[in-house]
């Protein structure tokens, strides 16, 4: 017979946002299940249910110290596979409204790994927890909850490609990382507890990625070489050292305009980005894949915080609840601190008041980035949105700030702090800061990129790798 005395918690998704909430619940609870419709242990490639695996996947310096709170040594120990780093600020070639900016180390930790990659190593971490076990390739059909409907005490599955029943898996606790496609706000209606309030902005995007192995070098030491788009020119790029000695490319466009995936349109494209180093170096380099294409269309956040009325027993993490602007990497990132967000509030024993956690998510993890993307969407014409006084106040701050760190290192690399989420963007605002702004808008040189000599590479040195204790036998 079972132990009916212990606790479960079940987390629907295998994705990343997934691995960082069964990390935190397995502190809490006797029993964490991963539930996903994918082979998960042992797989190191991209996963179908995971299609930006792909492409590449950023993981900002903010979201590196909560992965490493969560799980200590992990970063040693990606480095030590063959992942490159590097500092945000000093050792990538940043362009902003065509302009580079200056380069100057920050003290922000770049862990430059593919996503299939990353996914391993938080994967291996999270499956040597003792009491953290994959329920895999198993569709999610549905919550079951109490009878007055009060409470989520459970979630239906069924085994992909077999004519097994369903089951059901009971538990105090059940996370939503299913990301964008959850269908946590179809069951809430379902359930009687309305519909939950979404605010979307279609912007448009669409990226193409490709691999490569360089037989010229572009970094001269540097990491990666970023363009970004701009309402002068909605065209970008990340062009990033990678695992397993690669380059991968990801450019994109906005509203509409896509890279090709021809790959004589694709170096084509490449020509007119605002720095030529990207085309330059891929035009002679040998192509590992295809090019390969994702759409974003709209940007996407569902406002659980302004419920009035929320199961007890349910949370909700990830994507399934915000899908930010892709091209500013803050998705992994925001996963990571809602993870630490959730164990903020298992406390007591108790299970998490669901209103307290959404209202902490939105206010502590949510609204800041979704704020500074929203001032930089915006500043795209084509973009629909309310375009308030103060919103344009933002905008040309934004503005100053960007041309200003082309001409000085120190605002720059206050800048990546933000853009990196270890610093709040008021920072920038701090009368030293502002004198330093406003100095270098009105008598800053200009700044020529003039990249690392070749001859004399900036050598950036890795950790050691440290042990991960094994799973022990069940």
């Amino acid at each position: 017979m079972a132990d009916v005395t212990k606790t479960r918690a079940v987390v629907l998704g295998g994705s990343i946002a997934g691995l960082f909430a069964a990390r935190v619940l397995a502190d809490a609870y006797d029993e964490v299940l991963i539930v996903d419709r994918d082979a998960l242990i042992g797989v190191d490639g991209p996963r179908r249910s995971c299609p930006q695996g792909k492409h590449i996947n950023g993981l900002l310096a903010r979201g590196q110290l909560a992965m490493e709170e969560m799980f200590p040594g992990i970063t040693e120990e990606i480095f030590a596979d063959g992942v490159p780093t590097g500092d945000l600020a000093g050792d990538v070639r940043w362009y902003f409204k065509g302009k580079p900016i200056k380069q100057q180390d920050a003290g922000l930790t770049c862990v430059s790994a593919s996503r299939p990659m990353l996914e391993k190593h938080i994967r291996r971490r999270t499956n040597a927890l003792e009491n953290v076990s994959f329920v895999e390739k198993h569709d999610i059909l549905g919550l079951v909850t109490s009878e007055d409907k009060r409470r989520v005490t459970g979630v239906k599955v069924q085994r992909i490609g077999t004519k097994a029943a369903e089951k059901v898996l009971n538990a105090d606790l059940v996370i939503d990382a299913t990301g964008r496609g959850s269908r946590t706000p179809i069951w809430l209606e379902e359930l009687g507890y309305g519909r939950v309030e979404e605010e979307r902005k279609k912007i448009g995007l669409g990226y193409v990625t490709q691999h490569y192995r360089l037989t010229e070098d572009p970094y001269h030491g540097d990491l990666s070489i970023n363009p970004v788009a701009s309402a002068d020119l909605p065209r970008g790029a990340i062009f990033t050292k990678t695992d397993g000695g690669r380059v991968e490319l990801t450019t994109y466009g906005l509203l509409g305009d896509h890279p090709p995936t021809d790959q004589a349109g694709l170096f084509e494209w490449l020509k007119t980005l605002s720095t030529q180093d990207i085309y330059n170096a891929v035009k002679t380099a040998e192509i590992l894949d295809e090019p390969v294409a994702f759409r974003f269309p709209t940007t996407l956040r569902r406002r659980y915080e302004k419920m009035d009325r929320f199961p007890d027993g349910l949370l909700v993490v990830g994507d399934a609840v915000t899908c930010f602007n892709p091209v500013y990497a803050q998705g992994m990132t925001v996963s990571a601190l809602s993870a630490l967000t959730i164990r903020g509030h298992l406390h007591s024993g108790a299970t998490p008041d669901p209103k307290m956690y959404f209202a902490d998510l939105a206010r502590d993890v949510i609204d800041p980035p979704w704020e500074m993307t929203n001032t930089v969407d915006l500043s795209f014409p084509g973009v629909e949105g309310n375009r308030t006084f103060a919103l344009k106040v933002q905008q040309f701050f934004l503005s100053l700030t960007q041309t200003a760190a082309s001409r000085d290192g120190d605002v720059a690399a206050a800048y990546m702090k933000t853009a990196g989420m270890v610093a709040k963007p008021e920072t920038l605002m701090q009368p030293k800061m502002l004198f330093k702004i406003i100095k270098a808008v009105l008598f800053g040189r200009k700044n020529q990129a003039v990249p690392r000599s070749a001859a004399s590479p900036k050598v950036t040195a890795l950790p050691q790798s440290t042990t991960t204790e094994e799973k022990k036998a069940a």
